[in-house]
This record gives C-alpha cells, sequence and structure tokens, in this order.
C-alpha cells in the first residue's frame, strides 16, 4: 500500500502545480487547508482528480479525519485497496 500511497502524493503535487496553481513545495506533513491554502472549491479540485486517476470515491464522511498531504494519501491508498479485489482469495 506504500507504492499507493506514494503514487497518490506524487498526484496531490501534481493537482496542486498544474490545476490549483499551487507554486511551493507540496509535502506530506503540509496541512492542506494552512499549508497549501486550498478553500473548498480547492479541495473538490484535489478530490475529483484523485477519484479520477485512482478511480476511488472519495465521500465527505472520509474528509473529516483528513487534515494533511499524508492523510489524504492514506484515505486515497485505502480506498484502492478497499477496491481490489484479493487476488489470491477463493469463492
Amino acid at each position: 500500500m506504500a507504492d499507493i500511497e506514494t503514487e497518490a502524493v506524487a498526484e496531490i503535487r501534481r493537482i496542486a502545480r498544474e490545476e490549483l496553481e499551487f507554486e511551493g513545495a507540496v509535502e506530506p506533513a503540509h496541512d492542506l487547508l494552512r499549508d497549501l491554502h486550498l478553500d473548498s472549491l480547492g479541495l473538490t479540485v484535489l478530490a475529483v482528480g484523485l477519484e479520477n486517476r485512482f478511480r476511488v470515491l472519495l465521500s465527505e464522511e472520509d474528509a473529516q479525519g483528513v487534515r494533511t498531504v499524508e492523510d489524504l494519501a492514506r484515505l486515497v491508498a485505502a480506498r484502492v485497496a478497499a477496491a481490489t479485489p484479493d487476488v489470491g482469495a477463493h469463492p
């Protein structure tokens, strides 16, 4: 799952830079509101971008515990893991 988290952080950086025009560094410990200066529209753009890239759904309930870039990356990784069928499982 760490690989998905790393990919999610990279995608958050890309979205912040290309779609939200954020010019600073984007680090896992950065607070989405305080450090990245995201408002509700920015958070929505970020969430939709991650949903499209990773083919997952992020709900408002999910957002309750998310404060940092790392929190968001972990959430995306958890949603990807939940959506991926267990290859070794038998019916």
